[in-house]
């Protein structure tokens, strides 16, 4: 089989962004001022209390990854107005999975803002350090549009000039993903409480999509234990030994796992088919190592 990827050296350094944790009022003085719009002096700002007060049946999405706290402000220019919320998360790689969980691909993406970011005629959406930004405009214009992306680019500078996905993102390898597919799932991945969190990717290979996968459980033991607990859910007597582990999931499939140390590395068939003998030398391909 041709080879697929070269490597995959996963480094754990701290994700870009994460020292980046202000007040709700210091938020605001980030905020860039923007020739022809003023910024209104009043902020709003919401918890993990009272999150659904303004984003109702959205909020629990939010709590999952691990949100803090709300700050929404405005921008107005004669009647246009953009409303600018913020949303600040425990850790960047919580503010990115949120961003990943919205991200649409009916949306342009719009390179050089944050970490990453897309939009449309009336809206904008990025994550930048442990902020991810939703914004929205009452009105369709190219001036509204320039506003917005004014706004993000300075607002995403302040935040975190280097801004990026989490580093296990960045080392999963390029041939044969699919563009902004990458996420972060801070709970039940495919279904099961004892996945998590799970980095993923989309993959057109071996002729379908599949989605490739990391669990970083910190520890040997930690992994052990994940796969301990998805043996039992599928009933299967294997040795948990490390290397190359096929489980039999009655509700996704088979899953292909090889275990690395502390490492979970794995594939997932949404349509529950079966994978080529070839998947561990797609799997065992990635190289993960970690820095301390």
């Amino acid at each position: 089989m041709k080879q697929i990827f070269n490597s995959l050296m996963i480094s754990l350094f701290c994700f870009a962004g994460q020292a980046y944790s202000q007040t709700p009022q210091e938020i605001k003085a980030d905020l860039p001022a923007v020739e022809g719009w003023t910024l209104s002096p009043d902020i709003e700002i919401f918890n993990r209390d009272n999150l659904y007060e303004r984003i109702d049946g959205a909020a629990p999405l939010f709590l999952e990854n691990n949100f803090q706290e709300m700050t929404s402000a405005v921008y107005t220019s004669d009647s246009d107005y953009i409303t600018v919320q913020i949303y600040r998360h425990a850790t960047a790689e919580d503010a990115f999975g949120m961003y990943a969980s919205e991200r649409s691909s009916d949306m342009e993406f719009y390179p050089g803002i944050g970490g990453e970011a897309q939009g449309d005629e009336y809206g904008l959406y990025f994550f930048a350090g442990k902020i991810y930004v939703k914004m929205s405009a009452n009105n369709e214009s190219a001036s509204v549009s320039a506003a917005m992306k004014a706004i993000a680019s300075g607002f995403a500078g302040k935040i975190d000039k280097n801004s990026a996905y989490p580093s296990i993102i960045n080392s999963f390898p390029k041939d044969g993903m699919i563009q902004h597919s990458a996420a972060y799932v801070t709970k039940n991945y495919i279904g099961h409480e004892f996945l998590a969190p799970v980095y993923t990717a989309d993959y057109n290979l071996f002729g379908k999509k599949i989605q490739a996968f990391v669990i970083d459980a910190k520890t040997i033991e930690n992994a052990k234990q994940i796969l301990s607990d998805y043996f039992k859910f599928t009933q299967q007597n294997d040795p948990l030994v490390e290397g190359n582990l096929l489980i039999k999931d009655r509700y996704n499939g088979a899953i292909p796992i090889v275990w690395k140390g502390r490492y979970l590395i794995g594939a997932f068939d949404e349509k529950g088919g079966d994978f080529p003998k070839e998947i561990y030398d797609f799997l065992n391909q990635m190289q993960i190592t970690h820095i301390q």
